[in-house]
């Protein structure tokens, strides 16, 4: 049985009331991705956020007439709150409260399946909740499972800040260990000159879904935010033969938890290491600009923004009036398409060749297995066959610095 939420939220009167909206509809969303179910939403106008109350004691009448009316079983405020907050909001309200962040962070943590997104899950959360250990006892003591409570257990997060603080920075060195296995792993995938493409967006933007088309496997996909948690890599075959490796990445969102964005940077940094990026873009979305925005803000944070990129502006099916892509190079698609994906795979080819280097080869007809290296290495623009002096002709783009390349002239002339 799920289980009943109430909402709140605060509408500062400097911000965007459109924003806002859509900030209320991504919070329902995640509630409903938890499992929870949004029974109604209380917002107040301020010019700021109260400090120790969040919502004004007013607000707060009207927040406990509804959870006994409407038999609330949580309370979840729009914004992170202090401490404080939650304690003094405690006061009055007698169900949990926890704040957007927490419930993020809880999606998280029911959705990380490796080994390394464990750790990062703990480690996020954690770091979110030492700051927060005053205050937290009470709110703690009334939470007997539910959203909210995934994660560390009650007796670990009542321990003292010495132990919590411990427990970090073992986490800290477990993860260092699997980032070192990782980094292995990419500088194994570059010494083979693999061509590594990263599929990043915003939660729910249709990104698995591109990638289980393109590479015909099968990780999770689901219309829910934060479908994907753990980065999954495969081998996708573009149309000349070339094989390249394409990695899923988990969703962006405004407003993530600082101490999450810090925990994944270590899988985020698959972006770092890509030689192309596929931002995926819910062009549906009625807040699609202000997504891709905060994706390309997070990007830039990473230190990625040189990585060239394709924009695909995703579900084209659901676009009730015409699109026109205010990013370039851009492809508006479906990912449900083949022949959309044709078209993303031949647009892929092309930006390819510009980072490429262009090379003339003539091969002898027993040299067949540099001609098949040439093929899933390179990019074939031009192959035919001398019959006169028994030699494959052969134009090929090759990424720069790739062992193949002729060292001498003589050897790259026809």
């Amino acid at each position: 049985m799920s289980e009943r939420v109430l909402i709140i939220a605060v509408e500062k009167k400097s911000s965007e009331a459109e924003r806002f909206h859509y900030s209320i509809e991504e919070l329902i969303s995640l509630t409903e991705t938890a499992k929870g179910e949004v029974v109604d939403v209380i917002t107040q106008k301020r010019d700021r956020i109260h400090p120790s109350l969040y919502i004004g004691t007013g607000k707060i009448e009207e927040v406990v007439e509804t959870i006994e009316s409407e038999a609330i079983d949580l309370v979840i405020a729009n914004d992170e709150l202090t401490s404080s907050q939650v304690r003094n909001l405690g006061e009055y309200i007698d169900v949990p409260i926890i704040d957007r962040s927490q419930l993020i962070l809880d999606i998280f943590a029911s959705r990380a399946k490796t080994n390394e997104g464990k750790l990062q899950v703990e480690l996020a959360q954690y770091e979110y909740l030492l700051p927060r250990l005053h205050g937290q006892g009470q709110a703690l003591s009334r939470l007997g499972g539910g959203i909210g409570t995934r994660g560390p257990g009650e007796t670990k997060l009542e321990s003292d800040r010495r132990h919590i603080q411990r427990r970090i920075d073992d986490l800290k060195r477990r993860l260092e260990t699997v980032k070192n296995q990782r980094d292995q792993y990419r500088k194994r995938r570059k010494s083979n000159q693999a061509f590594q493409i990263a599929i990043v967006g915003y939660t729910n933007a249709g990104k698995s879904t591109l990638f289980n088309r393109l590479t015909k496997s099968d990780t999770f996909e689901e219309d829910q935010l934060f479908a994907t948690l753990d980065p999954t890599a495969r081998q996708v075959k573009l149309p000349s033969g070339f094989q390249a490796i394409i990695t899923d990445t988990v969703g962006f969102m405004q407003d993530l938890p600082t101490s999450l964005i810090a925990a994944f940077r270590s899988t985020l940094e698959e972006v770092l290491e890509a030689d192309l990026i596929y931002h995926v873009v819910d062009a549906s979305h009625p807040d699609h600009h202000q997504q891709q925005e905060t994706v390309k803000t997070l990007l830039n944070g990473l230190g990625a923004e040189s990585v060239p990129m394709l924009t695909l502006y995703n579900k084209k099916d659901l676009l009730q009036t015409t699109f026109i892509p205010f990013e370039k190079p851009a492809l508006t698609i479906s990912a449900l398409d083949k022949r959309d994906r044709d078209r993303v795979l031949e647009a892929t080819e092309k930006m390819m060749k510009q980072l490429f280097v262009s090379c003339d080869f003539q091969l002898n007809k027993d040299e067949g297995r540099r001609l098949q290296q040439l093929k899933t290495q390179g990019i074939t623009e031009h192959e035919s066959f001398d019959e006169t002096n028994e030699r494959y002709l052969l134009t090929v783009y090759l990424p720069k610095e790739h062992p193949l390349i002729p060292n001498r002239t003589e050897e790259s002339e026809f």
